[in-house]
C-alpha cells in the first residue's frame, strides 16, 4: 500500500495546479487501481474487449483531464478512480447499445461477436442511471456502491478508506440494494 502522506501531498499539489504531481501518483496508486479494475472487470463478460490494464489507463486519463481536482483525501480519490471505471464501461456498454440500432454497423463473423446483449447493455444503464439519482440523495450511499458492487472491496476495506466504523457501510450498504432494487425493479439482476 502506497505511503498515504506522500499520496496526500502529491494529490494537493496536483489540485493546485502542479502537473508533475499527476507523473508521480501513478505508481503509488497503481496496484490499488488494479485491484479496482479487477473488481468490476469481473462483473463484465469474459470475451470483453477492454482489459485490466486499458481500463485503468482509460480511467486515469480521465482523471489526468481534471484541470484542478480536489480530493478530500486518498479516499476521495479511490472512490473517484473507481467511478471514472465505472463510466468507461459505461460508455463502453452505450456503445455497444448503439451498435446493437444499427449505427457503424460493420459485417462480422459470427465467432467474432462478443457477449454484451442489449439487455445486459440497457441493465448497466438503468443502474447508471438509478446510481445517479442515488448520489442526488446521499452520495456516501453511492459511494458505498461503487467501492463495495463495482470496486469489489470489503466492508473493512470501504470503511478504512471513508474513515468511517465498518457498520456504518453495512447500515448504508444495505439501505442502498434495497432502495436500488426498489428503483430497478426487475430492471437489473446486478445488486446482490
Amino acid at each position: 500500500m502506497e505511503d498515504f502522506g506522500e499520496l496526500t501531498g502529491l494529490l494537493a499539489a496536483w489540485g493546485d495546479g502542479d502537473p508533475a504531481a499527476l507523473d508521480d501518483i501513478l505508481p503509488l496508486v497503481f496496484e490499488e487501481l488494479r485491484k479496482i479494475a479487477k473488481a468490476h472487470m469481473r462483473k463484465e463478460s469474459p470475451s470483453h474487449t477492454l482489459q485490466t490494464t486499458g481500463l485503468i489507463n482509460e480511467a486515469y486519463l480521465k482523471l489526468a483531464a481534471q484541470r484542478h481536482p480536489e480530493f478530500k483525501n486518498r479516499g476521495h480519490f479511490f472512490a473517484i478512480a473507481s467511478k471514472m471505471m465505472r463510466r468507461v464501461l459505461l460508455d463502453h456498454a452505450k456503445g455497444k447499445l448503439r451498435d446493437k440500432r444499427g449505427g457503424g454497423a460493420v459485417h462480422v463473423e459470427l465467432e467474432d461477436i462478443h457477449v454484451l446483449t442489449k439487455e445486459r447493455s440497457e441493465e448497466i444503464l438503468a443502474l447508471d442511471e438509478a446510481l445517479d439519482r442515488l448520489s442526488a440523495v446521499d452520495p456516501m450511499k453511492c459511494t458505498i456502491v461503487e467501492m463495495r458492487h463495482f470496486g469489489g472491496m470489503t466492508v473493512e476495506e470501504t470503511a478504512k478508506v471513508l474513515n468511517v466504523a465498518p457498520i456504518t457501510v453495512m447500515r448504508h450498504w444495505n439501505f442502498a440494494k434495497a432502495w436500488l432494487r426498489r428503483e430497478l425493479g426487475n430492471k437489473c439482476s446486478e445488486i446482490d
